[in-house]
């Protein structure tokens, strides 16, 4: 069976293969490898200027070739390395040799060739690679596809705000919002959880095998290697990797940065699960409709349905995301003594970790995009709860002595279908000044929604 969209094993790479286009050359094997060549140049360059007798710096040509290795790295020079390594059966190793392959016919590298991969452990290459790799996939899918929806919701909170909706809390009539404020609501979570996101350090180690420096210093014993190997991390791109050092580890990166990175993902993950549930739960009551598209249909035996499939999509991919960066995070900072290979085969599933939560971020636009506000539904809602102005009267009439305000109020209220000419003949009997008793009879539950409009407008 030939491998295709309709046969891959994933839906990752299968059904939603198209939505996902913008993280696979950054999270895919290919992405690894391209950031592996990336590590492997930037050390040997590094090399070559470090002022080794044995190692001259490069000439500005060889530097400009090797660096047109990782610009232009492609799909045939990994399909080359996975070659490779048939023989190898060492996948760090076949990078090294590809590399030390394309100095044929260049005496200058050629002659350099052995510190290709000098004094490093396999994972000082990978541990900078997935490094790499999650900062472009965090700053150029995760934290754009997170901002695409804050700016929707901004944007539905300015249009909402002054649209009054009933609140529900344990799932009964409570005191009035407007549909902006919540929107607004979340749009302060997200924006809490995305500056998280963003404020994770991204670490990289080049120490060798246990993290001590040794094969660097039986080689050159009184050069600084410490301070090379912190260079060559932090020195930004190309020459450098742009990430933050690492100074202790045992053979592996710790990974605690990693686990910091993705309960973040996975806290704003949970936002955006809260969020997909409250939007299916105000479609289910009419709040909002749903634009339709010519050819859809919503069930194969009821044509008059319009499904929230695109908040149920994003809540169920959500999930998968959250049940990976999950254990991810509880894992990987996990290795026994200086190195097991636990942590390796775990790793090459954080593309697809990332891909989910890029699949629901996608999957959640798409839904917001399709909501239509239905004011008329709105409004029969709140004109058929007159009994949440239950809390502004006694609240009012603790304001001005009336003793038990509050029971009198409940004794109306509670359990009862409240109308606005029992509301009405209340306030008429009340002991207060006349100009509250015209306030609270001008009262509405349309208008009793406090800052509502006012938070939503100044998010």
């Amino acid at each position: 069976m030939s491998l295709s969209t309709i046969t891959a094993l994933s839906p990752l790479d299968g059904r939603y293969a198209p939505k996902l286009a913008a993280l696979r050359p950054i999270m895919s094997e290919h992405g690894y490898m391209h950031r592996r060549v990336q590590v492997e140049v930037a050390w040997f360059i590094a090399l070559s200027d470090a002022g080794f007798a044995e190692f001259k710096p490069l000439t500005t040509g060889a530097r400009a070739y090797l660096l047109s290795l990782v610009k232009n790295f492609s799909e045939a020079d990994s399909a080359a390395i996975k070659e490779i390594e048939k023989t190898t059966n060492h996948d760090v190793k076949a990078v090294e040799y590809w590399i030390k392959s394309k100095f044929e016919a260049r005496p200058e590298l050629e002659k350099a060739a052995e510190f290709v991969h000098f004094a490093c452990t396999s994972e000082d290459i990978n541990n900078t690679s997935h490094a790499l790799q999650l900062r472009s996939g965090r700053d150029q899918v995760i934290l754009p596809g997170l901002d695409r929806i804050m700016l929707k919701l901004r944007e539905m909170a300015h249009a909402f705000a002054d649209v009054p909706m009933l609140s529900r809390t344990h799932g009964q009539t409570a005191s009035p919002t407007t549909v902006g404020k919540e929107m607004a609501n979340v749009v302060m979570r997200l924006q809490t959880a995305c500056e998280k996101i963003a404020a994770v350090k991204i670490m990289g180690k080049m120490n060798g095998a246990v993290g001590n420096y040794n094969a660097h210093l039986s080689a050159w014993p009184d050069f600084d290697w410490e301070a090379f190997s912190k260079k060559v991390i932090e020195t930004p791109e190309p020459l450098g990797l742009g990430l933050t050092f690492q100074p202790y580890s045992i053979q592996i990166e710790p990974h605690d940065y990693m686990a910091e990175l993705f309960d973040a993902v996975a806290r704003a993950n949970t936002i955006l699960i809260d969020l997909s549930r409250d939007i299916w739960g105000y479609v289910s009551l009419g709040y909002f409709k749903q634009r339709l598209k010519a050819g859809e249909i919503g069930s194969s035996t009821m044509p008059h349905k319009v499904n929230p499939i695109d908040f149920e999509n994003a809540e169920g991919n959500l999930g998968l995301a959250n049940a990976l960066l999950k254990h991810l995070a509880e894992k990987l900072p996990i290795s026994r003594w200086q190195r097991d290979l636990t942590d390796s085969t775990v790793l090459r599933n954080i593309g697809v970790a990332l891909g989910y939560a890029a699949l629901a971020y996608t999957s959640l636009l798409t839904g917001l995009n399709k909501l239509e506000i239905n004011e008329e539904a709105l409004a029969a809602d709140l004109d058929a709860s007159w009994e949440v102005l239950a809390e502004p009267i006694q609240t009012v009439m603790r304001r001005f002595g009336v003793q038990g305000a509050y029971e009198k109020l409940k004794e109306v209220t509670r359990g009862k279908t409240v109308t606005a000419e029992a509301l009405h003949a209340l306030i008429q009997s009340l002991d207060i000044p006349q100009a509250e008793k015209d306030r609270l009879l001008a009262m509405t539950p349309g208008s009793y929604t406090g800052k509502a409009a006012e938070l939503a407008r100044r998010v």
